[in-house]
Parts: structure tokens; sequence; C-alpha cells
């Protein structure tokens, strides 16, 4: 559904009046079952005024409180001027712990009864780099002799295929790298899931899970705030954290320093060190994705 179209489904709302347009709505409100009329038809995010923007967070901060009982403040967190985020990780270091993964379900405020995360960990035979050999359901003690793990998540794509697949652009890649989604703009097709190469999207099948008490009530719009029943969910690299100078959840609970964030147009920085001194890859490079997300071995 394009611009124009929502546009013409207000007009015809104030034709048919408040409750026949709702009953008339229905069908489409399906494909986002927690959404209001009013939030699935909002102005698209690049077009809401501040106004507009400050009216749709109050909102959804009340329904917060209605829907899991939990007082949280939502923003609006834009991107920093002169930044480009890159990450890299060393997977010679990485022992597939996932503690990475359980800071992501925490931090993001993930349905707890799925254990979602936005983080896959890999377990690889040491040799290979078949991704489609490795396993992320491994119940034993590691690191595992002959082994080693491969944490994928979302690649922050320059030539991002989800961006591309959207019928009603509810995805796109903001000016610091990061490909976001506006979770009241999205219709769940899952067009954007079945593009992706790296498996790094969810779909939220069912209302999310959480107690009150276990809600991260420090939230973004375009983040970490609970994602609504049928829509496409994904890793912003935890922008509510990194565009107030912090670092990705996943990194900081990562106990051996595997994980590496930073500015790409920043020299000095740490990211732009590891890309001068080490030899980097990214997965799947043949596909002309174009990651911001790079790997690496010490050796």
């Amino acid at each position: 559904m394009d611009k124009a179209k929502r546009r013409t489904l207000k007009v015809l709302g104030g034709t048919l009046g408040a409750a026949a347009f709702a009953y008339a709505m229905e069908p489409l409100r399906a494909w986002a079952k927690d959404l209001t009329v009013d939030q699935f038809l909002q102005k698209h995010y690049k077009e809401l005024t501040p106004s507009d923007m400050a009216a749709v967070l109050r909102q959804l901060e009340d329904d917060a409180k209605t829907k899991y009982g939990r007082e949280v403040t939502i923003e609006d967190i834009r991107p920093l001027e002169g930044v480009e985020f890159g990450y890299a990780l060393n997977l010679s270091v990485c022992i597939g712990c996932r503690k990475c993964a359980e800071a992501c379900h925490l931090e993001n405020n993930h349905d707890r009864s799925t254990n979602n995360s936005y983080i896959r960990v890999l377990e690889m035979e040491q040799g290979s780099f078949d991704l489609e050999k490795g396993t992320a359901t491994y119940d034993h003690a590691v690191p595992s002799p002959g082994k080693y793990y491969l944490p994928v998540q979302c690649q922050q794509c320059d030539n991002a295929p989800c961006v591309k697949v959207c019928p009603v652009q509810a995805t796109w890649k903001e000016k610091d790298g990061i490909v976001v989604v506006d979770y009241n703009w999205c219709i769940g097709c899952r067009y954007c899931e079945a593009a992706c190469p790296y498996h790094a999207r969810r779909f939220n099948w069912t209302k999310p899970e959480i107690p009150a008490e276990e809600i991260n009530p420090n939230q973004s719009y375009l983040s970490n705030r609970v994602r609504p029943q049928g829509v496409v969910e994904k890793c912003t690299f935890c922008l509510h954290r990194t565009r107030r100078g912090q670092l990705p959840a996943c990194l900081e609970a990562c106990p051996t320093g595997a994980r590496v964030f930073g500015n790409l147009l920043d020299p000095d920085s740490e990211i732009r060190w590891v890309l001068a001194h080490k030899r980097v890859f990214v997965l799947k490079e043949e596909l002309g994705t174009r990651p911001r997300f790079f790997y690496f071995f010490d050796n």
C-alpha cells in the first residue's frame, strides 16, 4: 500500500464515519494485529512532523502502560552527523557462549516465550564455511573441540535486498548505515524476510509476552520498543544506545572481547584499525549486498 492509497483511506474514513470505517478496515488490520486504525493509517515516518511524532510516541507509551503495565520512555533518536557505523567480529576468540544473543534478547524487549534474539550463533566445523551446515541449536559445553563459532545477525547492508522488495517502504537504510523498520508501517508480508540472505529478520507471529518488570523502559521508535504482532523485526545495532554514544548490548556482554564496533568515518576508531590491519571478510560477498558487518581471524 503506497502513500497515496493511505491518504485515500483517510478520506474514505471521513466519508464513511468512524464506526463503518473501522469495520471496513478489519481485513487490512489483520496484517498488523496490534495496531489501531489510527496507527495503521499514520503518515510514513519520513513525512511525520515533530508534532506528529510526539503524538505517536505518547500513544505508544500509553499503549505500553495499558498492554504491559510498564512505564516506558520512547524516543525518536535520529542519526548522528559524520557517523557511519560498522561492526567486526573476531572469530578466533568467539567461544560460542551466546551471551551476545542473551543480551540482545533482554535489551531489545523480545518475546520471552520464544527466547527470540536477533543473533544466531552457528557452531561450525573447523576448516569449513558452509553456513547451511552450521547448527544454532547445540546444547553442550563450549567451546567444543574441532569447532568454531559464527554469530550472525543483520549485516546492515549498503545494498540491502530487504529494502528493495518492501512494497510499502516500511524498511530503509538510514544515513548512518543502519537498516530500520517502521513497525507501524509494516504490513507483515514478509517479503523482506524472504529476501534477506542472512536469515536476519524475524516475524512476530503472536503478541510478545514480556513481564512488566523485565521490559527495558529506555526505548526508541525505530529500535527496541515492543513490536506489535504481525510485523517483521530486526537488529538495529542497538541504535537507541549507539546513537547516544554507547556500545551495542551484545558487545558489552561478550566475555572474550570478540566484538568491535565504531564509526567507519573516524580514521582513529578501533573498527578502522581492524579493517586496516586484519584480513577481514564479509558473508556471501558474491551477492553484492556490501555488508557493514565484518569477520576476521587472528591468523
